[in-house]
């Protein structure tokens, strides 16, 4: 099966993160990833990004935030 391209060059998976793992979790992710069909990658983004926006979402920004949020862009600056 082939992956669909990616229209926009913003979209582009271009960097690269790294985690260590114990071999009980090697082990358990392995497992997981077989019995249900999904690659390692797929899987990883998809945990790392649910946390993120479900954190993102029970800490909404209030009226006078002055911290970064996910809708702010450092590079605008």
């Amino acid at each position: 099966m082939r992956r669909p391209r990616i229209k926009e060059a913003s979209l582009r998976r271009t960097n690269r993160q790294t985690i260590m793992l114990n071999h009980r979790e090697m082990q358990a992710l392995n497992l997981y990833c077989e019995r249900y069909r999904i690659s390692k990658s797929e899987f990883m983004r998809e945990a790392v990004m649910k946390t993120i926006l479900e954190r993102f979402d029970q800490d909404h920004p209030s009226l006078f935030e002055e911290g970064p949020n996910l809708f702010s862009d450092k590079r605008r600056k």
